[in-house]
């Protein structure tokens, strides 16, 4: 992008007059999403894709939970400190983490411009 193509996108396009409670909820959702309020609206207007930086966050925590499980069980197993009790409970949790993961949309976690 050359340089008049930058300048050409900073120019201001509407001078919008908010209630201070509006203007509040813009900026606090703007910084869920991890994006300037400007991005946000723009965003909004041209109807991309705005996801809260929390789910892809909350959404790799959860994988990172199953991945130290499964090396857990693993290692048990190698020691043969499995028991059938254990085995049932790695198996819950396991089906806990898969369903929490389910409730994310892969599509929605990717936060780039269409």
């Amino acid at each position: 992008m050359s340089k008049s193509e930058k300048r050409q996108r900073g120019v201001l396009f509407l001078g919008i007059r908010w209630y201070p409670e509006e203007k509040e909820q813009v900026v606090e959702s703007a910084r869920s999403a991890g994006l300037s309020a400007g991005e946000y609206l723009r965003r909004c207007a041209l109807g991309r894709r705005i996801v809260a930086k929390g789910d892809s966050r909350q959404m790799k925590e959860i994988m990172k939970l199953g991945g130290l499980q499964k090396h857990l069980y693993l290692e048990m197993q190698k020691q043969g400190m499995m028991t059938t009790e254990l085995s049932k409970q790695f198996a819950e949790t396991l089906t806990a983490l898969q369903i929490a993961l389910m409730k994310f949309d892969a599509k929605s976690l990717n936060n780039t411009e269409d």
